[in-house]
């Protein structure tokens, strides 16, 4: 969105939300997202939402994989946001390629289609959000915050079909863990998991359990070595699977 001059159209800083210092995403120094998506309207309509918030600034956007592959490993960014079908590739592999080159960045899949397989393909991928175009009820900016201060972005109609997936792939109930799986997280730590699979940032987990987002990070740390997982949707999923949520 522009403004009459051409520039790009930006809301006043009166209109961006209270954000406290510590998390991520301010005006002084926004979050950095590249956008990857082959239908132009789309982009557009992600980008307008990106642009309408100070602490987001949109540095690249691409309109297929090869395309989307070139931006990755020229231009510096903190959030990928991409579709699934690119038409000449996949948003899989390019998330595969960009968790590779930069371990450091975020991933979001917006995608037209409700697939369970590919969600969690792209969780284990390194994904930590899957937004479905037709049902998402909150904003794209949102979702990029979200998951840069150490949450999670995923429609509430999606979230509950991969809960009934899980419960069936369990026997149509959540069976209980096994003994040495009860072991490996302690009272704490289901606790701060359960929140974290909430989509809640480690800021909110700290201020509803009463202790600090350090300590909240530190439970998180706890849960990836003793879960063997590398990202928080791989704990949640691996947790999910198992009955430990």
């Amino acid at each position: 969105m522009r403004d009459s001059e051409g520039l790009p159209f930006r809301l006043p800083a009166a209109a961006v939300p209270t954000w406290p210092e510590f998390f991520r995403g301010q005006e002084a120094n926004p979050i950095r997202v590249l956008l990857v998506d082959d239908d132009a309207h789309i982009r557009n309509t992600v980008v307008r939402d990106l642009m309408a918030d100070l602490r987001i600034q949109v540095v690249g956007q691409a309109g297929s994989f090869r395309e989307g592959r070139r931006l990755v490993g020229m231009q510096a960014f903190d959030v990928l946001l991409v579709d699934l079908n690119l038409g000449d590739g996949s948003g899989l592999e390019l998330i595969e390629h960009a968790k590779a080159l930069r371990p450091g960045i975020e991933a979001i899949v917006i995608s037209s289609m409700e697939d369970e397989q590919r969600v969690l393909q792209a969780f284990e991928l390194g994904a930590t959000g899957f937004l479905v175009k037709s049902s998402w009820f909150g904003s794209f900016a949102q979702a990029v915050l979200q998951v840069v201060n150490g949450g999670a972005s995923i429609t509430p109609q999606l979230a509950r079909r991969l809960l009934m997936r899980f419960e069936k792939s369990n026997g149509g109930a959540r069976s209980a863990p096994a003994p040495a799986e009860r072991e490996k997280l302690s009272d704490r730590e289901r606790e701060v998991l359960k929140l974290v699979a909430s989509g809640h940032t480690s800021a909110e987990v700290g201020g509803r359990l009463q202790i600090s987002a350090q300590t909240v990070n530190s439970h998180v740390k706890n849960i990836y070595r003793k879960l063997r997982v590398k990202t928080r949707a791989q704990a949640v999923s691996y947790a999910g699977a198992r009955g430990l949520l």
